[in-house]
């Protein structure tokens, strides 16, 4: 039984594969669109029934699993590099870089951000970029329990996208321009983390925070066991 529910997943994933690949060949073209959708049924022959059965959404759903394949990409050179001799935030800077590098069709990614930045498509988009931004942090060891949890996938998903939208438009070798882009936006951030620690510090100050972080304190990362019903995303 076991043996057949996993053939069956596999066949499934196996048939996304396929449907995404013919789809690329036409979103330059076409965007992610029902045009892209229909083609790409045709050109894989894949049933159109179990097609929508895969992608409920179609093309939208397709525009998914292709931001997803980028950070499977990712994770997996980030399994084989060896980063250990490079300071943190340059850990960072080089999944940014790698998650970006993943990608095979810029202009599919060009179409992504316009389908995502429309009203109705906007919480998926952002839903992604936090994914991305989460994979990141787990594949860098993160094991942050409390506030620091939100607010480095929030941070990371900040500076993601905006390097994302720089590099849609960078036309330099090699991308330079967006890598020096990237370590510039990470340079900010780790500025406000010393600011903040600072300010904690500051005796004038960390009686006014004593309110805000004992609040903070009782912010606990999404549970993510494995013994209740469903899954944790």
């Amino acid at each position: 039984m076991a043996e057949n529910q996993g053939n069956s997943t596999g066949q499934g994933a196996d048939l996304q594969a396929k449907l995404l690949d013919a789809a690329l060949m036409h979103v330059a073209f076409d965007g992610w669109t029902r045009a892209t959708w229909d083609a790409a049924v045709a050109d894989s022959e894949v049933d159109p029934t179990l097609a929508e059965a895969l992608f409920p959404r179609r093309a939208l759903d397709l525009a998914v699993a292709y931001h997803k394949r980028g950070d499977a990409l990712m994770l997996e050179r980030l399994k084989d590099a060896d980063l250990s001799s490079l300071r943190f935030r340059d850990r960072v800077a080089a999944a940014v870089r790698y998650r970006l590098e993943a990608v095979g069709d810029k202009e599919a990614v060009r179409r992504g951000a316009t389908l995502f930045a429309l009203p109705q498509n906007a919480a998926e988009g952002t839903k992604l970029i936090w994914g991305t931004a989460d994979a990141i942090w787990n594949a860098l060891g993160d094991t942050s329990e409390d506030a620091n949890w939100y607010t480095k996938r929030a941070t990371l998903s900040g500076v993601y996208s905006s390097t994302v939208l720089f590099w849609l438009g960078d036309d330099s070798p090699e991308h330079q321009a967006t890598w020096d882009f990237l370590d510039r936006r990470i340079d900010n951030v780790m500025q406000f983390e010393s600011l903040k620690a600072s300010v904690n510090k500051n005796p004038l100050l960390k009686p006014l925070l004593a309110g805000p972080n004992w609040l903070l304190s009782h912010v606990r990362a999404p549970s993510q066991r494995d013994d209740l019903p469903g899954r944790w995303r």
